[in-house]
């Protein structure tokens, strides 16, 4: 199931970024007292009563220096309504009720998705009682609440979880669902269409052309697959306003219902920051991934090109050391079959179990031949082990002080499984208890 996403709007300085950290108990996103800080939305999730939300932070309703009010509002706003299950709508109950506010809530007020009016740095008694004026907007109750102190913002929650449509269980997807993501233009719907061999999605050099994950099923070595294509992710800062700005929610989405995730790269442009990013969202999500470098075809090569080419990769890259390496064209089709076929390789191998009597006697041998990390003349000693689950491939390991788990001995203990048992594509994650 998806996460239902939550949406907070507002014009600028009114608060949204510091309610933003609030809600996702974390400081994400950046905090200044000068209106436009916030130029791209920035996600995260938090978990209340019992449900994870997915909550959006975005920049100021405000026009540009040469933009029209309501063209500017409406074309932010829309765009967050369409995206969003819920719309808490921030405003100041220190300044008071403003036209700009009207002008939002005009908008609000047409749309059919539930809006809780938040009334925001309404730190004393006074503004509390002020924030009844907020009742000429028409949207109801007015949330007295400071982002700052966090006064007002379990109630808040409360009430989004009231308005928050029931989870609907997603229909089945038919075999191994894999996601096509990676940055605008870098030839997602091309390589579709080229697996698929016909013209399912729109095929165009204009970055942004898919702004919906569209699901195709295809039938590959007789085993029936799911192709997840989805937007363009573009760099933070250069997304443009209107549709394209919160398709990023979309191709999230997609890389949450996936089991394999091919992570696009541009031959022509080499890897970049952006690449880094998405593939961080990949690792967030636990999902297996290929890395799929496309337009191959366009790159003047001799004996040691790919070689060089794999090592700018894996140097930019280190945090998916583990992901499989596939060069493509998806304009001529070239090696195009195996990017697919390592795809449901890597399903397979995160969906390996190890056989429990195996995996220690792999952890005494690794013990041997590696001593585990020890603190204040105490050493970390590992019990027994066993695998908890599959896809992704996760262990417990009881040991005598958690604490004493270094992170490089961690990342010791993951390559000594992957030498074991392969896990190709697949992230692993090791959590160590105490025994008893």
């Amino acid at each position: 199931m998806t996460k239902p996403v939550v949406t907070l709007v507002g014009r600028p300085n009114v608060g949204k970024s510091t309610l933003f950290n609030r809600l996702i108990e974390e400081r994400l996103a950046i905090v200044e007292d000068v209106p436009g800080t916030t130029r791209d939305r920035i996600y995260a999730d938090a978990r209340w009563g019992g449900l994870t939300l997915t909550f959006v932070d975005t920049g100021g309703l405000l026009p540009d220096s040469n933009g029209d009010l309501m063209a500017s509002v409406r074309d932010q706003v829309e765009i967050a309504i369409a995206e969003a299950e819920v719309i808490v709508f921030l405003v100041d109950a220190k300044e008071g009720l403003t036209a700009t506010d009207l002008d939002i809530a005009a908008l609000l007020r047409r749309c059919n998705k539930p809006v809780i009016l938040a009334a925001n740095k309404a730190d004393n008694e006074s503004r509390r009682q002020a924030a009844v004026e907020f009742y000429e907007l028409g949207l109801g109750d007015p949330y007295p609440i400071s982002a700052l102190h966090g006064t007002g913002t379990g109630d808040l929650l409360d009430a989004i979880l009231d308005v928050v449509p029931p989870e609907q269980p997603e229909e089945e997807a038919e075999g191994v669902r894999i996601a096509i993501v990676g940055r605008p233009n870098v030839g997602k719907s091309l390589l579709l269409n080229t697996i698929l061999g016909e013209d399912r999605m729109i095929v165009s050099d204009k970055p942004g052309t898919t702004r919906d994950a569209v699901d195709s099923l295809v039938e590959w070595d007789g085993q029936p697959v799911t192709l997840i294509d989805t937007a363009g992710i573009r760099r933070r800062g250069r997304i443009e306003p209107g549709v394209e700005r919160y398709s990023v929610i979309r191709a999230l989405r997609a890389i949450q219902r996936s089991d394999v995730v091919l992570l696009l790269i541009d031959a022509v442009d080499g890897i970049t920051a952006q690449d880094a990013h998405i593939a961080g969202y990949v690792v967030e999500e636990a999902r297996g991934v290929v890395i799929v470098v496309n337009k191959w075809d366009l790159i003047e090569k001799d004996s040691h090109t790919m070689d060089a080419y794999t090592g700018e990769i894996r140097q930019a890259l280190k945090f998916i050391s583990y992901a499989p390496l596939v060069f493509v064209s998806a304009l001529t089709g070239q090696r195009v079959g195996r990017a697919l076929d390592v795809a449901l390789r890597v399903q397979e191998a995160r969906s390996h179990r190890a056989p429990t009597g195996q995996l220690n006697r792999i952890l005494r041998d690794a013990a041997l031949s590696h001593s585990p990390p020890s603190k204040r003349g105490k050493r970390l000693k590992i019990y027994y082990a066993t695998q908890a689950g599959t896809a992704p491939p996760s262990f417990v390991f009881f040991v005598n002080d958690p604490q004493l788990v270094h992170f490089s001995y961690r990342r010791y203990l993951k390559n000594k499984l992957r030498e074991a048992f392969g896990f190709e594509g697949s992230p692993l994650r090791l959590s160590f208890r105490k025994r008893g």
